[in-house]
């Protein structure tokens, strides 16, 4: 007897006495695999109910229509426009540029890219319509001159626009610096925390320094150290009184030094500083009141006084 055989009989008496308990079980196992590949949609749409009742359905696509079209079609053309220009840069330049950005507060969320294309738009935008302009009724040495002008005049405009920005960035935090460590310092001899008190200054006024507290206070909250995240904030500000404060804090800090005591001390350096700025300030006011007093009140005061007497002198000169 082979093994043929033996198989087909046993297949025959499985075949005879449990089909039917066989046939049930392949269809129990076949509506267990329908129902584990079905469980994923199952859960997804799970998961879909469970974000739709934190708000309303669609939410993000309410939020995209409520922009207007230029936000949502024109200026990201524009600003990869932008890139490819900016491309063309060495990494100093653009390094340099996103220092200056960073310490003007990063107006209209520029990048050093879009900085740089911004210039370079500029530049042919100018350079093109002076060009144009002075082409029709001039020649063209006249009109390619006007049209470097032109060119020079926008690639250089950004430049004095950022500049201006992070001058007057920073010198209202070097303005509100006194007060803000006077209150930093009244907070901590009170028994409040460094990170405390800092959320306090915040809460108290709403100017660039009170921001710039806020975000390293958030900083430390999510992991960074204290030295860590005042050093950033000298980095993003680039006030010299605001990085030497950091730089004696940060030292204070790893000597065991207490911040009581460095505050005070740096609130009243600060407010020494800002009255020797006010002093030279006022010295400076006379020498800066000549300009004007030259060439506009002088003339007038001669017009006023003489005026009258120009006729007769002039009368007297013709009689001679």
């Amino acid at each position: 007897m082979n093994i043929d055989s033996i198989l087909y009989a046993a297949f025959g008496a499985l075949e005879s006495v449990a089909s039917p308990t066989l046939v049930a079980l392949l269809v129990s196992v076949a509506f267990g695999a329908v129902w584990i590949a079905l469980a994923p949609a199952r859960d997804r749409h799970a998961v879909d109910d469970r974000l739709s009742s934190y708000g309303p359905e669609h939410i993000v696509e309410e939020q995209e229509l409520a922009r207007s079209f230029g936000e949502r079609a024109l200026w990201p053309v524009f600003r990869t426009v932008l890139r490819l220009f900016a491309r063309l840069l060495p990494a100093r330049a653009t390094a340099d540029t996103e220092r200056s950005l960073i310490h003007a507060g990063r107006p209209g969320n520029l990048t050093a890219l879009d900085f740089w294309g911004l210039r370079l738009l500029l530049a042919s935008a100018g350079a093109g319509l002076l060009f144009l302009m002075a082409f029709r009724d001039q020649p063209f040495t006249s009109a390619l001159l006007r049209g470097g002008i032109g060119g020079l005049a926008g690639f250089m405009l950004p430049v004095l626009w950022i500049r201006m920005k992070v001058s007057a960035r920073q010198k209202e935090i070097a303005k509100s610096m006194p007060n803000a460590l006077d209150l930093l310092s009244i907070g901590v001899e009170a028994g409040l925390g460094f990170e405390t008190a800092m959320l306090r200054v915040g809460e108290q006024w709403d100017n660039e320094l009170t921001r710039e507290l806020r975000r390293t206070v958030m900083e430390i909250r999510v992991g960074a150290s204290r030295e860590e995240a005042l050093q950033h904030l000298a980095a993003r500000t680039g006030v010299p009184d605001l990085n030497s404060f950091i730089a004696v804090l940060v030292q204070s800090s790893r000597l065991g030094v207490s911040i009581a005591e460095v505050l005070h001390q740096q609130a009243f350096t600060m407010r020494d500083k800002r009255r020797q700025r006010a002093e030279a300030l006022a010295r400076q006011a006379a020498i800066k009141m000549l300009f004007p007093l030259i060439f506009f009140i002088f003339p007038a005061m001669f017009i006023v006084i003489l005026g009258p007497a120009v006729p007769r002198i002039v009368e007297s000169l013709g009689g001679m």
